[in-house]
């Protein structure tokens, strides 16, 4: 097992990105900030404010499932 100092490096997002967390299983992924920039994205934490509320757990959770999300990402990319 890792020490406290090993668990947090893991779960901060390296520099220029965002965690987000997607479905039932709350799965995290690892966004790059120039992704804010996207109409889809922003419309999704748009929802999230609403639904969720700005202090949910801190953490951005996404109102949608993971197939969802990941089409959206795969679509960023191919766009970019």
């Amino acid at each position: 097992m890792g020490n406290k100092q090993d668990s947090e490096t893991r779960r901060r997002a390296p520099k220029g990105h965002f965690v987000v967390y997607v479905g039932e299983e709350m799965k995290r992924f690892v966004v790059p900030i120039s992704y804010l920039k996207n109409p889809m994205l922003q419309q999704l934490l748009a929802e999230a404010a609403e639904e969720f509320g700005f202090d949910s757990q801190k953490r951005i959770v996404l109102p949608c499932d993971e197939s969802t999300f990941q089409r959206i990402t795969d679509f960023m990319i191919k766009s970019t």
